[in-house]
C-alpha cells in the first residue's frame, strides 16, 4: 500500500521504467514526440570552455523520454554547465549535443522552444509579479494561441508550489526558496518535451520539495524527458530512476537509482568523489 498518492505516482511511474513501458505519445496528444532516435537527449564528448578555464571536459550522456535522469555531484563539478549547453543557453565548445532532435549548436531557438528550464540562479525579473512571469511566459511561447486552459493550469501551478497568496506579489522580496518554487514553476507551464530543473530542491521547504517531485512525475507520466541536477543524492535517488555522477567536469559513472539508494549508495557516492 502507498501511503499518500504523491508515493502511488511515484512508484507506478518507476514501474513503468524498469518494464520500458514509459509512455511516448504524440504532439497531438497532448504529448510527447519522439525525435528519429528515440532519445529526447543525447551529449557525446562535450567540452566547454570559458577562457582558460573548462569547465566541461567530456561528458556523455543519454536521456530518455518518459524518464527522470538526475546529474548528481559536488558543485564545480559540471552539472549547471551541462544544463545550459541543453537549454541551448551556452554553446558548447565542441562535442555533439541534441536536444529534442535539433542540435543545440545550429538550432539554439529550437531547443529553446522544445525544453522547460529552471536555471540554477537567477531568471526572475525583481519588479514583476508571479503571475505576470506566467503571462510573459504563456505570450512568448503563444500559450494564448494553442492552448486555451493554460491560465487554469498555471493557477493550479502556483497553488500547488503554495504561491497561490502573493501571485500578484513582485518577487522582489521573495525568499531563496521561493523563487526556486516559480523557477520550477515557469520551467513546467508549458508542458516541454525536455524538462530541465537545475538544483531545483536548493533551500526548498518540505513541500516545495514535494511539489517539485510530483512535477517531475507529471512530466514523466506524460512522457517528457527529464533532467535534474542537484548536490543532494537523497533526492536525486527519490526523483530519478537514474544517476549520472560528475567530478571536475567529466561523468565518472552512470548508475541505477537503486545502486545509488541507502547507506551501499552512500558509500558508493563517496568513493565515486575521493
Amino acid at each position: 500500500m502507498c501511503r499518500t498518492p504523491l508515493r502511488c505516482r511515484r512508484r507506478r511511474a518507476d514501474q513503468r521504467e524498469r518494464t520500458g513501458d514509459a509512455p511516448r505519445r504524440s504532439r497531438d496528444n497532448g504529448g510527447v514526440t519522439l525525435p528519429p532516435d528515440g532519445h529526447p537527449v543525447q551529449v557525446r564528448d562535450l567540452h566547454v570552455r570559458f577562457g582558460e578555464v573548462e569547465a566541461v571536459t567530456g561528458v556523455d550522456l543519454v536521456a530518455e523520454a518518459g524518464h527522470a535522469t538526475a546529474l548528481l555531484g559536488r558543485n564545480g563539478a559540471g552539472k549547471s554547465t551541462t544544463m545550459r549547453v541543453l537549454a541551448g543557453v551556452v554553446p558548447p565548445t565542441s562535442g555533439s549535443v541534441t536536444v529534442a532532435g535539433h542540435d543545440v549548436r545550429r538550432e539554439p531557438l529550437a531547443v529553446k522552444r522544445a525544453v522547460g528550464y529552471c536555471p540554477d540562479v537567477g531568471g526572475l525579473v525583481p519588479r514583476a509579479t508571479p503571475w505576470e512571469h506566467l503571462q510573459l511566459s504563456a505570450r512568448l511561447r503563444r500559450l494564448h494561441r494553442t492552448e486555451p486552459g493554460w491560465e487554469q493550469r498555471a493557477r493550479d501551478l502556483l497553488e500547488r508550489f503554495e504561491l497561490g497568496d502573493v501571485a500578484h506579489r513582485v518577487t522582489a522580496g521573495f525568499s531563496h526558496g521561493m523563487g526556486r518554487r516559480l523557477s520550477v514553476v515557469l520551467a513546467v507551464l508549458h508542458q516541454p518535451e525536455v524538462l530541465l530543473l537545475d538544483e531545483p530542491f536548493d533551500g526548498v521547504d518540505p513541500i516545495g520539495v514535494e511539489a517539485t517531485m510530483a512535477a517531475i512525475d507529471d512530466a514523466r507520466a506524460r512522457g517528457a524527458c527529464v533532467l535534474v541536477s542537484t548536490h543532494l543524492r537523497e533526492l536525486a535517488v527519490e526523483a530519478c530512476s537514474t544517476v549520472t555522477v560528475l567530478r571536475g567536469g567529466a561523468r565518472v559513472a552512470t548508475a541505477s537509482a537503486t545502486e545509488m539508494s541507502g547507506e551501499e549508495g552512500a558509500r558508493a557516492y563517496r568513493g565515486l568523489l575521493d
